[in-house]
């Protein structure tokens, strides 16, 4: 026992010197790799204090919330940096990311990053493959701009990948569906993205969570029905669209809200996902029916329709969940009344925001009916059944008025026709021998008192006197065939743009 004593007190000296606390000591290479981050990071308030003589492994580098070193053995495997919440300035000119990132690719064993709100700029580095054994990235609140890059295709265990409020352009890659087999997490909110969504990420099979929000990204969305690990789908804020996306039914939060969906909800299939729990689909261009069903999904929260154009009449009678907390159905255009259970008393814990529809609530802040009526015929939702009825009695009544014009007209003219050949066959046959005189007012003593008595003379315009038109005198072919000689040449005074005319007295 007393030869055991000095060996025993030995070793407890070396575990006390070595694991002072009850932890490790840090590997003294990682201790220099920490504080050079700080250093590049330009000593930010929340590493103020960290020290070479800190104990990053025994929870001395750590200042919650903001920083946080986590090890394992004596080794860094957690990371995380962050911040004020308002976010930091751009860090000065000589800050280079891709330094920082070689600096951490001492840490060998690092699986968790956080970089968040410490005013990083420049284009995401590709060096990041470096850090082969990352699984977990969070670099948002920064200035970093440029396309994602590809080195991050190799960072084969990486789970979770979140550039939030960014700068960051291109379009999505297509390889994040495919080459990153594990990731379950992708947020690249407020950023510059551009272009459709890949049809790859329907494919991501560890898909649980993922937010393209508040980009500049078009077209439809991806099928995602076999996912079946997705939870969470937002893309608010963009340009998706018209149609609504196809979804597994283990989905749990939607937000599609300021886009450009179009046509109406898919009722029998939103109807099936019992583990919905918040849906905002507000400020798109949905028409139709709402599907009061919606409403009694068993896990739904929150529900948010407002700025469509919805339409149809609710019922006081339409069932509610028992979770509903908010339900947003303003600026819409239906009717009827508010259901009972959305009724003050109904459910008390239950937010409801109705106005700018035709409900009956009474309260001045709904429409008038007719107006949601209107309204719904104008985009085309309800069908114009009276109108086209109406419409087609006009124009059939129009078309029976212009039939009859015609064949009037048509009557008419062969009945001229007729008659002036049958005056032109017989005028050839006996031409009336008389003097037509230049004034048209002494015509009658001129011409032959036989030529006007004649009713085969007589053209069938001067007739149009009794029917209220201003009365001229008219003159058949026959006539005017007898005044001119047969329109001898004789008779010619000269041509201008309407064609030749004449003048004379026949027989002078």
């Amino acid at each position: 026992m007393a030869a055991a004593g000095p060996s025993c007190l030995l070793a407890l000296v070396f575990l006390a010197v070595l694991l002072p606390g009850g932890a490790p000591l840090l590997q003294a290479s990682q201790t220099w790799t920490l504080l050079k981050v700080q250093q590049l990071l330009g000593r930010p308030p929340a590493l103020r204090h960290w020290r070479r003589t800190t104990d990053f492994c025994g929870g001395g580098g750590t200042v919650a919330p903001s920083a946080s070193v986590v090890c394992y053995g004596d080794t860094v495997t957690q990371l995380h940096i962050a911040g004020d919440a308002g976010g930091a300035p751009p860090l000065p000119l000589n800050f280079s990311l891709g330094a920082l990132v070689t600096t951490l690719s001492r840490l060998p064993d690092l699986k968790v990053l956080t970089l968040s709100g410490l005013g990083l700029w420049g284009p995401l580095p590709g060096k990041l493959e470096r850090l082969a054994g990352l699984e977990i990235v969070n670099m948002s609140r920064n200035y970093l701009y440029g396309p994602i890059p590809r080195g991050l295709s190799r960072l084969q265990g990486l789970q979770t990948l979140i550039l939030d409020d960014n700068m960051i352009g291109g379009e999505v890659p297509g390889w994040v569906g495919t080459a990153l087999p594990a990731l379950a997490v992708l947020s690249l909110r407020n950023n510059s993205l551009a272009g459709t969504v890949p049809e790859s990420l329907g494919r991501a099979p560890s898909l649980r969570s993922l937010v393209l929000a508040s980009n500049n990204l078009s077209g439809n969305l991806p099928d995602m029905r076999g996912l079946a690990s997705l939870q969470v789908l937002d893309v608010g804020g963009n340009s998706l669209g018209p149609a609504f996306p196809r979804l597994g039914r283990k989905v749990a939060s939607v937000v599609l809200s300021r886009n450009k969906f179009t046509g109406g909800l898919p009722a029998a299939e939103l109807s099936s996902f019992y583990l919905l729990e918040h849906l905002d689909v507000s400020l798109n261009r949905f028409v139709g029916p709402f599907p009061p069903a919606l409403l009694s999904l068993p896990s739904l929260q929150y529900l948010s329709i407002a700025g469509n154009r919805f339409t149809g009449a609710l019922s006081d009678k339409v069932p509610c969940g028992d979770n509903l907390r908010l339900v947003d159905l303003s600026s819409n255009l239906l009717m009827g009344s508010v259901p009972a259970c959305l009724r003050p008393g109904g459910k008390p814990a239950t937010v409801v925001l109705s106005s700018e529809n035709c409900l009956d609530r009474g309260d001045g802040s709904q429409h008038p009916s007719p107006f949601c009526q209107n309204q719904a015929l104008a985009v085309g939702i309800v069908p114009r059944h009276n109108e086209k009825k109406k419409v087609s009695r006009h124009a059939g009544f129009i078309a029976g008025i212009v039939m009859a014009v015609l064949v009037a007209v048509s009557l008419v003219g062969a009945m001229a026709f007729f008659a002036v050949k049958k005056m032109t066959m017989e005028g050839a046959k006996t031409r009336p021998s008389a003097t037509l005189m230049e004034d048209h007012t002494s015509t009658s003593s001129a011409y032959p008192s036989k030529l006007f008595a004649d009713a085969r003379y007589i053209s069938q315009t001067v007739k149009l006197g009794a029917l209220g038109i201003p009365p001229y005198r008219s003159f058949s072919l026959v006539e005017l065939e007898a005044a001119t000689n047969n329109f001898a040449n004789s008779c010619l005074l000269g041509q201008d743009s309407y064609g030749e005319y004449v003048r004379c007295i026949w027989g002078s």
